[in-house]
């Protein structure tokens, strides 16, 4: 197909550059072009290096008002440009437009709150004559960047994962270097526009859309201190191995469960969990994988799942009613479908789906699904939910835990002391009482245990994990 207009730039210390090759971008439900980009060449990448390095020291004393303004700024612009940017993620993701649009504003507020914690982001004072040998001393303990941040984002969120690595780290005033997903990066270099119209200095950002084969350079150079990244377990433990010294944080995968307890309101439970079993086509690491159900609302419960999933419209993600699209390939709506054939026919029985046209599959629920089936122990990141059947709350918490993954996990119970019982033994980062654990609010902190990852996002969170704590102490003071 031929291209129409001159491949996009992208951010090369602030400035907008392009190298001596191009990259197709293709949307996946039917390949038409969503868009060319310019790839950075080695030597453009060493500049984008050099520069965060250079403007490290600038970068860390830029004065709060200025980065909380740059960071309003953007919250700005992203809103104002919303439509285009959702339109530019649908065609490059394949997410359904009502599911862009909800990104694009999550942005926006992911903005809007690293602005507000910039200007709270300031340290706190410690009186130290709590001794006698301490008297007249006080202590000043403040958070610094640990330096320069490099992002590796994926494709699934190519807008929100960039802004949860890129405004906390412009919140504490730490150059970042970021790069997208080779799948989807138009989304990123689009903000890499917006952030150009801020007053940051030179070099505080680079948007470097790379092939992940090029990635190894960046993650192991020195000058970039912190490593953020967000995607597969097994690429983000190799990366924490292969720079043990630095500063890694790692937002990974999981096998999210949803338990439906006997006094939940199975109405609610149902829709919820068909919704977000298969929004994204299923592609997040917190949508709904595992339901587990009580014995004695089992059928009852089915039976509306069933329904709710029966309901949900499939298509065209350029359309507003499409509530499932396409995955983010073909070989990944490939994979998907043999890990639910191979569960089939391992014993398994197919309630709803398993059938697949291109990179789209049908949504899928199986039950009766062997415990060492991948759709029931690995992160299938498609739209497929297994439904398991226990017959106690003791059994129902037992099966969340038993997955080497614990990012966050559902609950729908009616009962508060149940709500605290979930948070006491659940072994995940966060525990949703009442609604599916693909509830995430932007603003808190999120990221997971054993394989899900190390570190946490959710603007301090994040802030906090991209500096250090540094301690003045004054002497012979008058207190």
């Amino acid at each position: 197909m031929s291209r129409t207009s001159d491949p996009r730039p992208f951010w090369l210390a602030g400035r907008p550059a392009t190298g001596d090759a191009e990259q197709t971008v293709t949307n996946p439900l039917d390949g038409r072009v969503a868009g060319v980009h310019s790839v950075p060449t080695p030597d453009q990448v060493e500049q984008a290096v050099a520069a965060a390095d250079a403007v490290r020291a600038r970068a860390a004393a830029l004065p709060i008002h200025v980065r909380a303004e740059a960071l309003a700024h953007v919250a700005r612009r992203l809103g104002e440009r919303s439509e285009e940017i959702a339109r530019l993620i649908t065609a490059e993701n394949g997410k359904p437009v009502l599911w862009a649009r909800g990104e694009v504003g999550r942005a926006v507020s992911t903005f809007r709150f690293a602005a507000e914690e910039a200007r709270r982001f300031s340290g706190e004072v410690q009186r130290l004559d709590t001794e006698p040998a301490a008297q007249g001393r006080l202590a000043y303990v403040s958070r610094v960047p640990y330096g320069p941040v490099l992002a590796i984002t994926p494709f699934n969120f190519p807008l929100n994962l960039v802004a949860h690595k890129v405004a906390p780290a412009i919140a504490v005033g730490a150059p970042i270097i970021v790069k997208p997903a080779p799948a989807t990066p138009l989304s990123a270099l689009v903000l890499g526009e917006i952030l150009a119209e801020t007053d940051l200095p030179e070099g505080f950002f680079s948007v470097l859309p790379v092939p992940n084969d090029r990635a190894g350079s960046l993650v192991d150079d020195p000058r970039l201190p912190v490593v953020s990244f967000t995607g597969s377990g097994p690429v983000g433990f190799s990366i924490m191995d292969r720079v043990p010294r630095k500063h890694v944080t790692l937002e990974l995968g999981g096998n999210a469960a949803a338990v439906v307890l006997a006094d939940a309101d199975l109405d609610w439970a149902a829709g919820r969990i068909a919704l977000y079993s298969n929004y994204q086509a299923g592609q997040s690491c917190i949508a709904v994988q595992r339901v587990i159900v009580e014995d004695a609302v089992a059928d009852e419960f089915t039976d509306r799942l069933l329904a709710a999933v029966g309901a949900l419209v499939t298509g065209d993600p350029g359309d507003d009613k499409t509530q499932v699209g396409p995955l983010v390939s073909e070989d990944a709506a490939v994979r998907v479908e043999s890990w639910v054939n191979e569960a089939v026919a391992a014993g398994a029985r197919l309630l709803a789906g398993g059938t697949r046209d291109g990179a789209t599959i049908t949504p899928t629920v199986l039950a009766d699904v062997p415990a060492d089936a991948k759709v029931a122990r690995e992160e299938v990141f498609g739209p497929v939910m297994i439904v398991q059947r226990v017959a106690s709350v003791d059994e129902a918490f037992a099966a969340v835990n038993d997955s080497r993954y614990g990012l966050q996990a559902g609950v729908f119970t009616r009962s508060l002391d149940m709500a605290f019982r979930a948070n006491r033994e659940l072994e995940v980062g966060g525990v949703i009482i009442g609604d599916v654990p693909s509830y995430r609010a932007d603003q808190m902190p999120y990221g997971g245990v054993k394989e899900s990852g190390v570190g946490r996002e959710g603007l301090r969170s994040a802030m906090e994990d991209f500096t250090y704590e540094k301690v003045m102490v004054l002497t012979g003071l008058t207190l």
